[in-house]
């Protein structure tokens, strides 16, 4: 197996071992008593016969409820692992955004500093804090898969979704696409280097560039776009919803149905605003989708997320 750099790849590795543990434990038992009763039961005559056997209820309820409950507690085990996996802690220390195209990956961090990769520049993030990534593609679906974090998540064209891990000690890990792209599939293998948290801290500030931060990037474009004609930034009611404490917080909807504003929240209604109409406000936002780019949906996102 690969080293265990994360905390939960050693509840990955165990549960995979017990996994491994209990099927050997069921087929020693099903094939061994299988092999028992041909041998010692083995017919010795052609005109030999079985004598009757009358079936066992307690028997035949052990051998099927027994395995249950196992399969029962497999379940739950791994449900909680990978609610470990999916759901990233509220604090995270960095927050990345990577895009995987044909056959590359770009990440931008939130200081602006954008890195294309197609297997020279590492990804850099703090040892011994989380880190979350914002996945998406440019094409086709591929898959950002680090054995050593036991992590693996999709990224796929026109929507987002997220991987956090939180590696133990600084080192380099070797980052796989496991979703196949096309022809230099296998050539996009990129390096995670962790780094010591107050190093990280150092390098981001010391790599900042003011005013080109996608989130001041957003802020200019939602200037220019007029949206705050229609969202108010300090909570008061006008045309559409307010700004204000916006991303992470519930939804409800006009059809009685709800929502968590995550980034697929956000990207579905600045380019579809007829999708989900916020419950007690008019259908009144002009639709933004072949009007703004992926790069400008971006940027509009992480302004929002600023406006608490």
């Amino acid at each position: 197996m690969p080293i265990q750099a994360t905390e939960i790849a050693k509840e990955v590795d165990l549960l995979y071992a017990f996994l491994i543990v209990s099927s050997l434990v069921s087929f020693v038992i099903l094939i061994g008593g299988m092999t028992w009763f041909l041998v010692k039961y083995k017919r010795t005559s052609v005109d030999q016969k079985s004598a009757y056997i009358t079936h066992n209820n307690f028997a035949e309820f052990l051998w099927s409820f027994i395995p249950l409950l196992i399969l029962l507690g497999i379940f739950y085990w791994g449900m909680v692992i990978f609610e470990k996996l999916r759901v990233p802690p509220e604090e995270v220390a960095a927050e990345i955004h990577v895009t995987a195209e044909q056959w590359a990956w770009t990440y931008t961090y939130a200081n602006g500093k954008e890195f294309y990769s197609a297997g020279e520049d590492p990804l850099i993030v703090p040892a011994g804090k989380p880190t979350k990534l914002i996945l998406t593609s440019k094409d086709v679906i591929h898959s950002f898969f680090v054995p050593a974090f036991r992590a693996k998540q999709d990224a796929v064209p026109g929507k987002f979704t997220q991987l956090w891990f939180e590696p133990k000690e600084p080192g380099e890990f070797i980052v796989f696409c496991t979703e196949y792209c096309g022809t230099k599939h296998s050539g996009m293998m990129i390096k995670i280097k962790a780094i010591p948290a107050d190093d990280y801290a150092a390098w981001f500030h010391a790599e900042k560039k003011g005013a080109e931060t996608p989130a001041d990037k957003g802020k200019t474009l939602f200037a220019q776009k007029a949206c705050a004609s229609c969202h108010s930034l300090d909570g008061s009611r006008i045309v559409g919803p307010s700004m204000k404490g916006l991303f992470g917080n519930s939804r409800k909807f006009a059809d009685g149905s709800s929502a968590n504003a995550d980034e697929n929240y956000l990207r579905e209604s600045i380019l579809v605003s007829s999708a989900k109409i916020v419950e007690g406000y008019p259908p009144a936002m002009p639709v933004f989708q072949g009007q703004l780019s992926d790069e400008e949906v971006n940027n509009l996102i992480e302004y929002i997320k600023t406006i608490k």
